[in-house]
């Protein structure tokens, strides 16, 4: 009973962490329409900021806030001079933040140094809750709260502010939300760069939970991400968190019983939602 309560802890939250940088692309792809295949690159810049941060300073508060005005940054400058000549055309879209997170990854390896960096769980999230002989870690509640916290935020600022509606209402009809005297491309820039902090805090918190940060992990979480995307449907968030739990829990017991099919099982998932609902788990359709 302890092992499977254990591997389903483990899993959600690898979910939440795959949830956070799945968040800010289901918005960015989902709502704005923008293919941004760089999403992955600007979670790495977050880990490394932040971890490197924390290191510096010894405070974990700071090495987020850091990570997240990381984010914040390399959100602005890609949505204002890389996404926003490409909006409405997805292949281009595709190319270039191709190359965009191509190039920040390899901007990571002259900043910070070709090797990786450790980060350390802080003090006063080290150790576990018993109960019994049920371990929870807590470091991974810690995650799975602030995943959560995210989750509900992000609904909240959808579903019942002024913001929210302009977004939903400029993604359905962008002229008319302009005529009424909103400039739309602002609130676009801005759910960017919202899209880019979360991812960034995701980045920050996996330093502590998998120890090591590398170059390579935006590309390996990116793909991870949009696998979510589509599974839970685009444009949804409740989806996307639905989604992340489903890939992070499914990964995790497949790596304990299955070790062979770890890889291979988020890939079989997204397969079979593409075929029996193609529109993902909470999509719409058309």
């Amino acid at each position: 009973m302890e092992l499977l309560v254990n591997l389903a802890v483990n899993g959600l939250a690898t979910g939440m962490l795959i949830f956070l940088l799945a968040a800010g692309l289901t918005i960015i792809f989902g709502l704005m329409d923008v293919l941004n295949f760089a999403h992955g690159a600007l979670f790495a810049w977050g880990a490394y900021v932040g971890v490197w941060s924390y290191n510096t300073t010894g405070n974990f508060f700071i090495g987020i806030l850091l990570g997240i005005i990381a984010g914040l940054v390399l959100g602005l400058l890609l949505e204002r001079f890389i996404i926003q000549p490409v909006y409405g055309n997805h292949i281009q879209q595709i190319l270039i933040t191709l190359g965009v997170m191509l190039v920040l990854g390899e901007l990571l390896k002259v900043v910070f140094g070709p090797n990786q960096l450790s980060a350390t769980t802080p003090e006063w999230l080290k150790g576990s809750f018993e109960f019994g002989e049920i371990l929870l870690i807590k470091y991974r509640l810690f995650i799975i709260a602030i995943g959560f916290l995210i989750y509900f935020g992000i609904h909240l600022l959808l579903t019942r502010t002024k913001i929210g509606l302009i977004v939903r209402a400029g993604v359905m009809d962008k002229e008319m939300v302009q005529a009424l005297g909103i400039n739309i491309k602002k609130v676009f820039a801005l759910v960017f760069m919202v899209g880019a902090a979360i991812a960034a805090l995701g980045g920050v918190l996996l330093g502590p939970y998998s120890g090591v940060i590398y170059a390579e992990m935006g590309l390996e979480f990116g793909i991870l991400a949009f696998i979510v995307v589509v599974i839970g449907g685009m444009g949804s968030i409740t989806g996307s968190v639905l989604a992340a739990i489903l890939v992070g829990i499914s990964g995790s017991f497949m790596a304990y019983f299955v070790p062979e099919l770890s890889l291979a099982v988020n890939m079989l998932l997204m397969i079979i939602v593409l075929i029996f609902r193609p529109q993902g788990l909470f999509g719409v359709k058309g």
